[in-house]
């Protein structure tokens, strides 16, 4: 086995019903299905074990969300004995389909390009069948406040594919819906940042991978479908807190690094990583006063639930960051020395998409 695809499952017996044929048939030799499951209570085991006797099973005894539940599986695969000769990682959503061919294209870009870390399909919407899906799209961007947008999704606007992305790409982030990892990529960064439990982690993981010199890609030579809110309906207030929250926790983790790499270059390592971590620490700082302006909208609109997720957002933040010192940052630099780093898009990508309106994809097109 080379490649072990992987599902996370928690309560999706209805989507492991659908989708699990075309995903189990698309196989290429050395290419394997797996199920971790996060103590399931709907019948989703049985389901696995009446009418898909050949996938592998890896029960987990609790919900230890996407971070978890994916890092305790990527472990038990490792110590299979049929694993040892695995090269690649998939991490795969339930509620995607997938076409005969998908997974071929992922590996042959990942075997001929040794300096990807990972990469994905692009990501179609299951509802609308050419048009981009939400999680994905064609790859994603961060924005200079840390704001995730995507090829062909930005904001809530979505574009349709006319194969305007059609030429692999290497993005800042690729979606954890359907990610091919190598293993040795995942186990050096200690996979996913389980303080992260679920949303945004895979944007951290992809920002850490380049800050050790690794390239994140879109191969759209493979096209997958995703339903989306499998397990999170996308209006829900704890859905909306996590990713507040994660968003500051990926921004502490890795913004005063990316700077330094910058600096670096003018200055002596003990300068730049001293002016990192206090530029680093002022766009958390302003990161947080955007978020208390989308706080009072959301109590100014009525919609109490959204208010107190960003206050508890925050609240979570300050609890669970670890925070970036001068000693550590001046570490990096002179660890990687030469490298150029990850490039985040340097406008705030809100009110320019408001601007914009429609024009946004061609003007981002052109910028990026």
């Amino acid at each position: 086995m080379r490649t072990a695809v992987v599902i996370l499952n928690w309560n999706t017996k209805d989507f492991l019903k659908r989708f699990l044929p075309g995903l189990i048939s698309s196989m290429p030799d050395g290419a394997e299905v797996m199920v971790a499951d996060s103590a399931s209570t709907d019948g989703s085991m049985e389901l696995l074990t009446e009418e898909f006797p050949q996938v592998t099973q890896i029960r987990l005894d609790e919900n230890f969300g996407f971070t978890g539940g994916y890092n305790r599986a990527f472990k038990a695969i490792c110590t299979m004995p049929e694993a040892q000769d695995l090269e690649y990682f998939v991490l795969i959503n339930s509620d995607i389909e997938v076409a005969p061919g998908w997974l071929e294209p992922l590996i042959a870009w990942m075997d001929s390009h040794p300096e990807c870390a990972a990469c994905a399909p692009k990501l179609h919407s299951w509802q609308e069948r050419d048009s981009f899906e939400y999680a994905g799209a064609a790859g994603g961007m961060l924005d200079k406040f840390g704001y995730p947008f995507c090829r062909g999704r930005v904001m809530k606007r979505l574009e349709r594919d006319s194969g305007q992305y059609d030429t692999p790409a290497k993005v800042f982030w690729a979606t954890g819906a359907c990610l091919m990892i190598r293993k040795d990529d995942y186990s050096r960064m200690g996979g996913l940042d389980k303080r992260f439990f679920a949303h945004m982690e895979e944007i951290d993981l992809c920002w850490r991978l380049q800050l050790e010199g690794r390239e994140i890609w879109v191969v759209p030579q493979s096209v997958v479908w995703h339903v989306g809110g499998g397990t999170l309906s996308n209006d829900s207030p704890w859905k909306l807190k996590l990713n507040f929250r994660n968003d500051l926790l990926m921004l502490d983790n890795n913004l005063a690094k990316t700077y330094s790499l910058a600096f670096a270059k003018r200055m002596s390592p003990e300068k730049a990583a001293a002016r990192a971590c206090r530029k680093a620490s002022g766009t958390i700082l302003w990161r947080k006063f955007l978020d208390g302006l989308s706080a009072v909208v959301y109590l100014l609109s009525g919609r109490m639930d959204y208010f107190k997720s960003v206050t508890a957002a925050h609240k979570e933040f300050k609890e669970k960051r670890a925070g970036t010192d001068v000693a550590s940052v001046k570490d990096y630099i002179l660890s990687h020395k030469g490298l150029e780093g990850p490039t985040l898009f340097p406008e705030w990508i809100v009110p320019l998409a408001i601007c914009k309106g429609n024009g946004i994809f061609a003007y981002l097109r052109k910028k990026i």
